[in-house]
């Protein structure tokens, strides 16, 4: 299949420096998202990965406080019910699951 730039796209993007796949690619033109905090160069926000978190307080507008590997951070809780010692699992700083619920005393 050919882009109306004239590019092959029938086979999968590589780079010079990544012809093997084993590492993150950057497609041709596309800005690299691979930052010193950011672990062999995958950012957890940026790829498909979710994690599971625990959340240490909620905050106003839709947001709480998680303890997270790296440390605090800021978080949305707009899209499950979370409380606080919950753990939600957590794609793009999002709450997209609750997997485990405190209990209320």
């Amino acid at each position: 299949m050919t882009s109306p730039g004239g590019q092959d796209q029938s086979s999968p993007v590589t780079s010079p420096e990544d012809p093997d796949h084993s590492g993150p690619v950057t497609a041709p033109g596309s800005s690299d998202r691979s930052s010193p905090e950011c672990p062999d160069g995958v950012c957890v926000t940026c790829s498909d990965m979710a994690v599971p978190v625990r959340i240490v307080a909620l905050r106003p507008g839709h947001l709480a406080l998680a303890d997270t590997a790296v440390g605090a951070e800021e978080i949305s809780v707009r899209l499950v019910d979370a409380r606080a010692g919950d753990v939600v699992l957590v794609h793009a700083k999002e709450a997209i699951a609750v997997l485990e619920r405190t209990v209320q005393e």
